[in-house]
């Protein structure tokens, strides 16, 4: 018989953290937060079709402070959900499965992210954020 005041399995305290775990459970962190921005983009194209009145009220909560940190939260979520996907598709073609290569991605992931998000957000203000 099983002993009761041992735990079933083990509990995060036993587990050291490692790159792989946390781009594991940023990637289904960062589908979640795509998803809510999801309907951010439906709020901003309802808005653009609703007139110029509610097109204003939309862009005035998107530019404001809080705003400006939720997009740039769902654009990393974007850069580290596209990159980690990337990863995820060339491990299911049977390529880097080797721990060294697997945890070289993982920072490939996380670095690469910061970069992309970087460059998107340096091109949004050399365009002033404006149309061409």
């Amino acid at each position: 018989m099983a002993n009761p005041q041992r735990p079933l399995s083990p509990h995060l305290q036993v587990y050291r953290w490692q790159v792989q775990m946390v781009t594991s459970i940023l990637h289904r962190a960062t589908g979640i937060a795509l998803a809510f921005g999801a309907l951010a983009i439906v709020w901003g194209l309802l808005a653009l079709a609703g007139g110029r009145e509610s097109w204003d009220a939309f862009t005035h909560c998107a530019s404001s402070p809080l705003g400006m940190v939720l997009l740039f939260g769902w654009a990393w979520a974007f850069s580290f959900h596209l990159i980690n996907g990337i990863r995820h598709l060339v491990q299911d073609a049977g390529y880097d499965y080797a721990i060294p290569q697997f945890v070289r991605n993982s920072w490939i992931s996380i670095i690469g992210s910061l970069v992309l998000v970087a460059a998107i957000f340096v091109f949004a203000v050399w365009c002033k954020g404006g149309a061409a």
